[in-house]
């Protein structure tokens, strides 16, 4: 009986072994195909911008003899690593400064999430390709690892607008909404500061900042803010031939990734995505009071963004 009663407790045991084994069988499995799935989409996103790049020679730069040092200030070098990484404003880029900054830390590296946002946005935080000869870029170009974030273009400048002209922020009000409210909201003499617009109710509407942005008379003065100026004016993809490129819309699965490929999956964690993200499923309320033929021209002055890095022309918002 006793004999009976373990034999039983052993089958007991072997099978719990068993289901503890098929479970974390099933686990590797689905982490080899999820980063299957990953790298086959990586393989997609850069094939899209070859390709793009190859077929149309006249839309995007091509050679860095083209390129002045100013429109590379966006590139930061970590030399200790290998890494390149463009940076776009409202594309998690404080989040992936705060990995570069730590990367640069003694080991082990603090956690990012530690970092302050104030600090990560200091000039002269980081070192950039443009602060060297163009011999030592190009050899950094070559054999650097060099990373990108992207997002939804027109989600990307929803993101702009609710940061930089909803909230308090003095520099943009003064070097931005002042003007846009002269030109574009009917307020010849809008009030001087910030805290005196919130007070009576005066801000730049979103339909404002729009018109702004598709007045030609913008760019004449001087180019885009880099919060809303094109993505790959930014960080030259059809120049700059990238290893990966993370989308905002897969941030997470694509850090993961990304730290992999870089053997620092180990050493260091990418922060938690934010909550209150925005959604492209915000598009339609956000363009609902902007008019049909100002959304057309809009996309045109960002459609090089959505070719090159494959978002779905917004044919809701397009087609009236």
């Amino acid at each position: 009986m006793a004999a009976c009663k373990g034999f039983q407790l052993l089958l007991g045991f072997v099978g719990s072994m068993f289901l503890i084994m098929l479970t974390f069988y099933r686990w590797d499995m689905s982490q080899e195909k999820k980063a299957e799935r990953i790298h086959q989409l990586q393989e997609l996103r850069k094939q899209l911008l070859r390709e793009t790049c190859d077929g149309d020679k006249e839309a995007f730069k091509h050679s860095l003899e083209d390129t002045s040092d100013k429109e590379l200030e966006n590139l930061i070098v970590d030399d200790k690593h290998g890494i390149i990484y463009c940076y776009i404003p409202k594309v998690a880029c404080t989040n992936w400064k705060r990995v570069m900054f730590a990367l640069n830390k003694t080991e082990p590296y603090p956690e990012p999430i530690s970092i302050s946002k104030d600090l990560v946005h200091m000039p002269n935080t980081f070192t950039l390709l443009n602060s060297f000869p163009r011999p030592e870029m190009k050899a950094k170009l070559k054999h650097y690892t060099k990373f990108l974030y992207v997002r939804d273009p027109l989600v990307r400048l929803i993101s702009a607008y609710r940061d930089k002209f909803q909230r308090h922020n003095q520099y943009f009000y003064e070097n931005f909404a002042r003007d846009i409210l002269r030109l574009y909201g009917n307020q010849p003499d809008p009030p001087q500061t910030v805290d005196e617009a919130f007070a009576s109710g005066v801000h730049a509407s979103f339909h404002n900042f729009i018109q702004y942005l598709l007045d030609p008379q913008t760019e004449e003065k001087q180019p885009f803010e880099p919060h809303w100026r094109q993505m790959h004016r930014l960080c030259h993809p059809c120049l700059i031939q990238y290893d990966f490129v993370g989308h905002q819309e897969t941030l997470q699965e694509d850090a993961e990734q990304l730290l992999k490929i870089l053997m620092l999956e180990g050493d260091i964690r990418f922060p938690p995505s934010y909550e209150n993200m925005t959604s492209p499923a915000f598009v339609l309320d956000w363009f609902s009071r902007v008019p049909l033929e100002d959304r057309r021209k809009l996309y045109k002055l960002y459609e090089g963004d959505f070719r090159l890095f494959g978002y779905t022309t917004p044919a809701e918002l397009l087609d009236g």
